[in-house]
């Protein structure tokens, strides 16, 4: 029986020296590339075809529309001020769906790293403060000693925790497909491992958590931004 080792490992590709300090190019980062280079070539292209936009869209402008519009609703359903923050939801959506999905071309997820997941967690955490201090000013930090002084503690621990909570919930759900696939293809011969049901295991964990997990932590963020406005 021919085994394959179970690896979910990230692992280091290139090291370089850079102020008396080793990093490493990683599987995170070059999946991250080609992620990025994926969203651009997109980006790129819809930009092209809306500039010659059919009034009946068909093909490529239809599914262009079909995303905006989505996108568009879904931030207008749960937001009260959807113009705001369209953009950065959007792209938030459209980044992390890729790199949830990106598992299915073989990459190792980046959302499977928590550097990643933690680093999206403090982006949005920076918006919910920035949001919460322009809308509210001094309300924002009074808000943390209601309903009495002797809650602050609470108050302020359930604000730090947002960015924990927002990155670990997508990192460990990403990280268990990996570990549950990498495991699959490490213990299972190589010929069985190739039918269907590595096939359905994909479908579950990349495809379907892996838009579920896309839709809540872009979910969580509007709740949160929202509930400062």
């Amino acid at each position: 029986m021919i085994l394959c080792e179970a690896d979910f490992a990230i692992h280091g590709l290139v090291s370089y020296e850079l102020f008396g300090h080793t990093f490493w190019l990683t599987t995170t980062h070059v999946s991250m590339i080609i992620v990025t280079v994926v969203i651009l070539i997109f980006a790129f292209a819809a930009n092209r075809c809306m500039k010659k936009a059919k009034e009946v869209p068909t093909g490529f402008q239809n599914a262009v529309e079909m995303i905006v519009e989505m996108l568009g609703k879904m931030v207008s359903t749960n937001m009260k001020k959807p113009k705001k923050f369209l953009n950065y939801i959007g792209t938030l959506f459209l980044f992390i769906l890729i790199c949830n999905l990106s598992g299915l071309l073989g990459l190792r997820g980046p959302t499977a790293d928590y550097g990643v997941t933690l680093c999206l967690g403090l982006i949005t955490f920076v918006l919910i403060q920035y949001n919460g201090i322009k809308c509210q000013r001094a309300g924002h930090f009074k808000a943390l000693f209601e309903p009495i002084p002797l809650f602050f503690p609470i108050n302020l621990i359930g604000e730090i925790a947002t960015p924990i909570s927002l990155s670990l919930r997508l990192f460990a759900n990403m990280l268990a497909g990996t570990i549950i696939m990498a495991l699959w293809y490490g213990i299972i011969p190589i010929v069985i491992a190739k039918l269907g049901i590595p096939a359905f295991l994909h479908a579950y964990l990349d495809l379907f958590s892996g838009c579920i997990q896309t839709y809540v932590f872009c979910m969580l963020t509007m709740v949160y931004v929202d509930d400062k406005m």
